[in-house]
């Protein structure tokens, strides 16, 4: 689009922007919590509220049920379409309208569920993760409005923060309603506020449960303890065997990659440590670049463990202990070739020849983006005329399952990961926030994309 074309479709977007911050707060206050029964009624009323504004802005939108593998009820899904012209491409948006629950509203300095404007910034649960997605849509349909040249469809999900576990039996049985010629996810974010990106690549990601047994009942520690170590500290013994000196993950079958398309700029240590809030002390662990560290070499977490807890603890040796493991894998790499690896390094490592059990669970594939697709290069035009700044592609540590299954079920699409969120936007933590200038941004940014896609 020329500039001035650019410049109208700021202009657009500047005249509707009330209503897209008033349906962002609207959308916070209804608190959806898929944690609290992604069946909930709850859950129902924020399907129905996004279907209505999708109606607005031009979507044949509905609220469709979808069904657990396990045959009982699932998620309230919202599907949609829009068609121009028969001929011309189509483009499927996505986004999530279930957002994750607050422990802890204390740990706040807002009320999570009440959207508060604070220094160009949007709080609230879900204003980023992902009513900022929601948002996104709905603000570049509006701005198009009767100029919109692509076919649309619609499919907003209500189970994404928990595992999506009816997702793709729902994609394949609604196959021909969501054909495209090109997807944008709209749940990820930008390099900072005023430099957008589009996500290169996503980790996998597979869990594991260890047992780590050494007595078959727990004894005195001064009767026996020495050459009998307690089940905690050779759990720690096998987990430091993971690693090496550096601090990288250092398990034979499990690969690591540099950043997909290349490092166009490697993160900020000191930003880094300021937005983990990580202590003084600390070295980061690893080699290479950050960007590799955090986006495409492989990093396991012990995200749970059986202990006893320090508050009534007394003088004996602990028999066994469990812990789960998450392991997030390069992108290229088949998580279950990686959980593998993850399990027959752990039991053919048992210290002192303890018991080790490992128990594969889940699996989720990454996803690389292909750089020279069409609607990559059109999606890169429209971030630099959008916020008038070159684009500083990232890749993400986290995954979205669903995104490789999309491509397998749709090979001739082209996928985009686009999204609201930015290094200060705390999704999935207290404080939770949007910036609204790259809310702004984002949304031209999908307008002038969905504008050219159209040419």
């Amino acid at each position: 689009m020329a500039d001035l074309a650019v410049e109208d479709v700021r202009a657009r977007v500047q005249n509707a922007w009330n209503d897209v911050v008033s349906v962002l707060n609207k959308k916070i206050s209804l608190a959806a919590v898929s944690a609290k029964g992604i069946a909930g009624e709850h859950m129902q009323k924020s399907a129905q509220y996004v279907a209505g504004v999708l109606r607005e802005v031009g979507i044949d939108a509905r609220v469709e049920q979808s069904t657990n593998p396990d045959g009982t009820p699932g998620a309230f899904e919202v599907v949609g379409s829009r068609i121009v012209n028969p001929s011309a491409p189509t483009v499927l948006l996505y986004a999530h309208h279930d957002v994750q629950p607050v422990p802890d509203p204390s740990e706040w300095n807002t009320n999570p569920f009440e959207g508060t404007e604070r220094d160009g910034r949007l709080y609230g649960r879900g204003s980023a993760d992902d009513g900022g997605g929601i948002a996104i849509h709905y603000g570049a349909l509006r701005a198009l409005s009767d100029d919109l040249r692509v076919n649309i469809k619609v499919f907003i999900e209500g189970e994404e923060e928990m595992g999506s576990p009816s997702f793709i039996p729902f994609i394949e049985s609604h196959k021909d309603e969501f054909e495209s010629d090109v997807i944008i996810v709209a749940d990820s974010g930008n390099w900072s506020a005023e430099i957008p990106s589009l996500t290169t690549s996503l980790r996998g990601n597979t869990d594991v449960d260890v047992r780590v047994k050494v007595l078959g009942h727990q004894v005195h520690s001064g009767q026996f303890g020495g050459p009998i170590l307690d089940a905690y500290t050779l759990a720690s013994m096998l987990i430091a065997s993971l690693y090496n000196e550096a601090g990288d993950l250092a398990v034979p079958g499990i690969e690591a990659q540099e950043p997909v398309g290349g490092l166009q700029r490697d993160l900020d240590e000191a930003q880094v440590r300021a937005d983990a809030s990580v202590v003084d002390s600390y070295k980061l662990a690893g080699t290479g670049s950050l960007a590799a560290r955090m986006w495409t070499k492989p990093s396991l977490t012990v995200i749970g463990m059986d202990a006893h807890p320090v508050e009534g603890s007394f003088n004996v040796i602990a028999h066994e202990t469990k812990l789960r493991l998450s392991l997030r894998t390069a992108p290229s790499q088949r998580p279950e070739e990686a959980q593998k690896a993850l399990c027959d390094f752990l039991v053919s490592h048992a210290p002192f020849g303890a018991e080790v059990t490992a128990e594969p669970i889940d699996n989720g594939m990454g996803w690389a983006m292909d750089p020279d697709a069409v609607a990559t290069k059109d999606a890169l035009a429209s971030m630099r005329d959008a916020f008038g700044v070159e684009p500083v592609n990232k890749g993400e540590g986290g995954s979205i399952p669903f995104i490789p299954e999309l491509q397998r079920i749709f090979p001739k699409a082209q996928v985009l990961v686009t999204g609201p969120e930015d290094p200060k936007s705390n999704a999935h933590s207290p404080n939770e926030s949007i910036s609204l200038s790259g809310l702004r941004g984002n949304i031209v940014t999908e307008a002038l994309l969905l504008d050219r896609l159209g040419e």
